[in-house]
């Protein structure tokens, strides 16, 4: 009678460490199956082609959020960045000419952002929560400012190919996409900086007792949160011809929603880059079948809320089983 018990918790165990590492991986391949045979042209190439093209801002947004997260931070300014990055190279475009002076200029503004926060976060130790809420409200107008409240169109043609040209058939954003999640997935996993972040996430006066530099790293996080959204919104503007002010509203709590569907704990210290990508897929496949049905953008808007607090309630009950 012992042994079958041992046996049963065996099974369940492990049905239960399965369901840990693929589980939501099961659910993706779930919804992605019944969306295909019940929403018309869901799975025409057409449309993967421009389901993979939909998810790339939110993909490279969370590669970097899922640091933020792992080390028990999180930053809900990028929207805002995104909508600032790309009026900005707009403008430097539209002034100098030249369409590398805009780019850089983006993704350096983004980096700036970043560093505030990272400043604030991590020297000053201001709520994270608090001062990248300031800071998202604070870009956002300085995006409107600079813009005066309407969109900047780009009058150099050769910055468009960036976010609209395509190699093999695949368009630009979707192999940008790929490589940044490679880049992040090798940086959390291969590398020493990967590891302290967990750690931090972990327990932070155990990671500075066991000699990380953890304002440094948490520094770092935000600085490459910023780059990349800087970078985002380069490509947004590129793909749209246009920087908007008012561009990546609430991607931030999509990005986040994304992560903690991929597994990554808001509490920090768990973290995975499969899992992240997975988090991308649903929520990206979710919103282009409500869009493929003709959904209205306010329901869209309470299934992703939704979304969010399924999101979190799993990662509670993880928390509460731990």
């Amino acid at each position: 009678m012992n042994n079958i018990v041992v046996e049963n918790q065996s099974l369940k165990d492990r049905f239960s460490g399965l369901w840990e590492k693929s589980g939501m991986l099961v659910v993706f391949i779930g919804i992605f199956m019944l969306l295909s045979v019940s929403v018309p042209y869901f799975f025409s190439l057409r449309n993967m082609v421009g389901l993979g093209l939909s998810i790339t801002t939110l993909g490279m947004l969370a590669s970097t959020m899922l640091f933020a997260l792992a080390a028990a931070d999180l930053d809900l300014s990028i929207g805002s960045t995104i909508a600032f990055t790309g009026v900005l190279t707009a403008l430097l475009i539209n002034s100098t000419g030249n369409i590398y002076i805009g780019i850089i200029g983006g993704i350096l503004a983004g980096g700036l952002v970043g560093w505030v926060n990272g400043f604030v976060i991590a020297n000053l130790e201001l709520n994270p929560l608090i001062t990248t809420l300031a800071t998202m409200q604070i870009v956002r107008g300085l995006a409107f400012i600079i813009s005066g409240g309407r969109a900047v169109g780009v009058t150099e043609a050769a910055f468009f190919g960036l976010g609209n040209g395509s190699i093999l058939g695949i368009p630009n954003p979707i192999w940008i996409t790929i490589v940044i999640f490679s880049i992040f997935g090798v940086l959390l996993n291969n590398t020493a900086y990967g590891k302290n972040v967990l750690a931090i996430g972990g327990n932070k006066e155990a990671a500075r007792l066991a000699g990380i530099n953890v304002k440094k790293t948490k520094n770092l996080i935000f600085i490459l949160q910023g780059l990349v959204a800087g970078f985002a919104g380069v490509i947004l503007a590129s793909r749209m011809t246009s920087g908007q002010p008012n561009a990546a509203q609430g991607f931030e709590l999509n990005a986040i929603s994304a992560c903690v569907l991929g597994g990554v704990s808001l509490t920090g210290g768990v973290a995975t880059i499969g899992g992240v990508v997975v988090g991308v897929m649903i929520m990206g496949t979710l919103q282009n079948a409500m869009n493929l049905m003709n959904i209205p953008t306010f329901y869209q808007y309470v299934v992703r809320g939704l979304i969010l607090l399924i999101a979190v309630y799993m990662d509670k009950m993880k928390q509460k089983k731990k």
